[in-house]
């Protein structure tokens, strides 16, 4: 078996570039296993999930683990940032517009995670890529980002 904080750097550190993971905790972190396959199914921060390992190998981030993230710079390739009329329906759990879109960093893909932010950079959804960022840039219409967790779900 591999050792749980390794798998976990790695595949950060895969996902959205290298070294990005040092912003975690690592002493701090739990695992929960599966009792079915022994793998393991989430990482615990203080109590709060921090995220999910798919079975694909993918992470599903949680607004947590984003707000980790984001004290690198690194991370802001995979953001997207909303106008402030947006961001409030956002928070509701919406879908992103493109025309909404202010900023989409260049490391977004079609079903990569993206952590959407508002005009003052603080995260306030978790969602999935349903384009890549060069056409959420370009296209004035259509979904950018499939809103899974918000603020306001969270609480």
């Amino acid at each position: 078996m591999i050792d749980p904080k390794k798998k976990l750097t790695a595949t950060l550190d895969m996902l959205f570039g290298k070294g990005i993971s040092s912003s975690l905790p690592l002493d701090k972190l739990n695992f929960v296993y599966s009792k079915r396959t022994g793998k393991v199914k989430h990482v615990i921060l203080d109590g709060k999930i921090l995220c999910t390992f798919r079975k694909d190998g993918g992470i599903a981030l949680s607004i947590d683990l984003a707000r980790l993230l984001l004290k690198d710079d690194r991370f802001m390739e995979h953001c997207v940032i909303v106008s402030s009329d947006a961001a409030k329906y956002i928070v509701e759990g919406r879908s992103v517009f493109c025309k909404h879109v202010k900023y989409a960093g260049s490391s977004i893909s079609v079903g990569s995670e993206v952590a959407v932010l508002d005009e003052d950079r603080s995260i306030i959804a978790i969602g999935k890529a349903v384009l890549p960022s060069c056409i959420i840039r370009d296209m004035k219409r259509g979904v950018a980002v499939k809103v899974r967790d918000s603020i306001n779900l969270t609480q």
